[in-house]
């Protein structure tokens, strides 16, 4: 059975679903943002096989999420987020604050995030860009955008 294509959509959801809507590419891209860069601590931490980690891997840099960069004289490499990648991370972000707010428990979140900015321990906040008040689904109306197929 062929996997459907969602990055063939005229739909924005589905094609970031293309490139990271399988369970393990925002665990990976979790850990290499927090510094687990090279394929033997990204497996260790994940419990991933190789083999499907390395299919994952070579998906996020042929998407052009992850780069590779040689960190030795045998055929080695380290990964590093792209600039793509980095903004990834910020959809992370917020589904951080949805899990650590439904999902959590009374143990409370397992990771706290303090802002550089401010010092503070925080999460991420959807504001709108252009006027800066927050910007949530029942504050917002869908309206068909240039890309839009009928």
């Amino acid at each position: 059975m062929q996997r459907t294509n969602f990055g063939d959509m005229a739909c924005s959801i589905a094609r970031t679903l293309e490139v990271i809507g399988e369970p393990w590419s925002p665990l990976i891209l979790r850990d290499v943002w927090v510094g687990f860069t090279r394929f033997d601590q990204i497996q260790a931490d994940l419990g991933i096989s190789r083999k499907v980690l390395t299919e994952r891997l070579n998906h996020l840099v042929d998407s052009g999420i992850l780069e590779r960069r040689p960190y030795d004289s045998r055929p080695r490499y380290e990964y590093a987020l792209t600039r793509q990648g980095t903004e990834l991370v910020d959809l992370l972000m917020v589904m951080v604050r949805w899990g650590d707010k439904w999902l959590a428990g009374a143990a409370g979140p397992p990771v706290l995030y303090r802002h550089n900015a401010c010092g503070e321990i925080s999460s991420v906040d959807l504001r709108c860009a252009q006027c800066g008040e927050p910007m949530h689904a029942g504050d917002i109306e869908v309206l068909p955008g240039p890309g839009v197929r009928y």
